[in-house]
């Protein structure tokens, strides 16, 4: 169980692929997106509150049972490995190209993120809930989707309570001890 305090706060992470390319733009990546997190999440130890996944960028709120620096290490190791592992599979060469940087140590040549990640510590309930706000509204601000709930990529539904049988990725949501009444 999770409360939201300065003694126990989750992290807000952005993580934004190589170059703003738009990795996330066909719904297979963004497949490989959810199993890779939710894979992470198990290997990690970490709970995840809510997500959504844009075409070239997500955004996570996860507790912290890992550092910050831990849970991207997951997050973004695991799933740069599949989406790498699936573009050399199905032969899109031209994608891996673009994903091509100087060899880095353990001798990768390959990365789907960019280097930094914007990390923000949610110390309170109701920042807590901005940020599950500001995620789920964020497709309807791209002009992807009419409404919150419309987004396949996202936990919306999930705080909606309106989730279907087919969620790509699961959230921890009836981990939060809540202080206040909701």
């Amino acid at each position: 169980m999770a409360t939201v305090s300065r003694d126990t706060p989750c992290y807000y992470i952005t993580a934004v692929c190589k170059d703003r390319l738009p990795v996330f733009r066909a719904d297979a990546f963004k497949e490989l997106a959810c199993r890779a997190i939710d894979e992470a999440r198990t290997s990690g130890k970490f709970a995840l509150f809510a997500y959504v996944i844009m075409p070239d960028h997500i955004h996570l709120i996860t507790d912290s049972a890992r550092k910050a620096s831990d849970t991207l290490r997951f997050i973004k190791g695991i799933s740069s490995h599949r989406i790498i592992e699936y573009l050399k599979e199905q032969g899109y060469e031209s994608s891996l190209e673009k994903l091509r940087h100087e060899e880095r140590e353990r001798n990768y040549k390959y990365s789907a993120w960019d280097q930094e990640s914007n990390v923000l510590l949610l110390t309170s309930e109701s920042f807590f809930m901005q940020k599950i706000n500001y995620i789920h509204l964020n497709p309807m601000r791209a002009g992807l989707v009419e409404r919150a709930t419309d987004c396949r990529w996202s936990s919306a539904r999930f705080w909606a309570r309106c989730q279907r049988d087919d969620e790509p990725l699961k959230v921890d949501i009836d981990r939060i001890v809540w202080r206040k009444k909701r």
